[in-house]
Formats: C-alpha cells, structure tokens, sequence
C-alpha cells in the first residue's frame, strides 16, 4: 500500500506521519517513511536547491526539477518497495507538484497532470491525507519552526512567498482533493496535535484499526 501526506506549510502533516510510523513500529507494522523532495540520493542534492530561499528559480524550472526528483524518487525508491511488499509512507508527491506549480504558480493544471503521469509510471498514492489549514496559520507555524531550527534560508523559499500565493494553493488542493474524492482524506489541520493525529487515524482504519499491515 502506498500513503501519501499533503498539506500547505505549517500543516502538521510531518508531525502526524512521524506519530503515525512511531505507532506502525510499536504495532510491528514493517514500513519505509520517505519524502519529495528528497527521496532518494539524486533528490537529496534538488531538494537543496528547490527549498533555498536564497535561489530564484523560474517557475517551468521549478516544475521540471521536481519531476526529476519525482522520477527518481519512484524508479529508486517507492516501486522497489511497493514490489517488495512493504507499505510506503510519502512526505509529498505529484499532488505537491500539481497544486502548488499548478494553482499555485499558474500553470497548466492539466498538462502538469500529464507530465506527472509520465515522470511517476502512472503510480499514484492508494490514499492521500489532506491536511487543510488557513494558510496565515500554517505560515506562522512554519516561519516559527524555521527560525527555531535555522533553516529560513536553507528550507524557507515557499515560506518567504507571499499569502497570495498560498492561498492559491490552498484552494488548488481542496479544488484538486474534489476530483479524486475516492483517493483523498481530509484532516481539519486547525486542531490541537493531538485531535489532528486523532483525524489522522479515523482516515487510515485498514492500517491501524484492522491490522492488515
């Protein structure tokens, strides 16, 4: 099975999926935890560029260097798994790519769906979790982390963008959620940590409910 976490900056998403692994390791559930960008060695040397805040990267660039992460990321890492039999975890994925190059950016939505179809072998999530939040919230959270672990240049170029821009994204992963209702859950990611993970849990029962893993 292969789960993916989505959500605008400051959403809580890695926070639930590092509480979510910490619980499949006590149940003795076998699972790879991986993230775009940045899932495998290749996307380790694109991650730094993309989230360098001190880098101005056009937009179609932008777009192509996280198809590449994406392409290498699958090809090396999710399949390889997935064939193995093992449930993969995702910090990210094309819906990212979709969303914000798409809504966010304004390009073309559909046409980023091709590409991504390409770049991915057609492998898409089973399920995707949904983590919506205002996105003045979700960007004062990630602005405090950030600062908290010194990375606002590092890992702060989507952090530095402004609320215009967000919201775009925000509307795009709801708009975009709406098309693949059989795909997406949906956590109200305004709660408290604990009522997120809660929500979190609800959307996965195959996992954690009814033990298949």
């Amino acid at each position: 099975m292969f789960i993916s976490f989505e959500g605008m900056e400051g959403s809580g998403k890695s926070t639930a999926l590092g509480r979510l692994c910490a619980a499949l390791d006590n149940r003795g559930i076998s699972h790879l935890r991986t993230r775009e960008p940045g899932g495998s060695d290749l996307g380790k040397s694109l991650r730094a560029l993309l989230l360098d805040a001190g880098q101005q990267i056009a937009p179609e660039a932008e777009l192509f260097l996280y198809l590449a992460d994406r392409a290498q990321h699958v090809r090396q890492v999710i399949r390889p798994s997935l064939e193995q039999g093992r449930l993969v975890l995702s910090d990210r994925y094309a819906d990212s790519t979709i969303v914000y190059q798409g809504y966010g950016r304004e390009l073309p939505v559909e046409r980023l769906f091709e590409l991504n179809q390409l770049a991915v072998g057609g492998l898409w999530p089973d399920v995707t979790v949904l983590f919506d939040l205002e996105p003045r919230v979700g960007l004062a959270r990630a602005r405090v982390r950030n600062a908290a672990c010194g990375t606002e240049v590092s890992e702060g170029r989507f952090e530095a963008e402004a609320l215009a821009f967000h919201q775009r994204v925000r509307e795009g992963y709801l708009a975009w959620a709406g098309r693949f209702p059989g795909r997406f859950r949906i956590i109200d990611a305004g709660r408290s940590p604990e009522e997120v993970y809660a929500q979190v849990e609800d959307a996965l029962p195959v996992l954690l409910k009814l033990g298949h893993y």
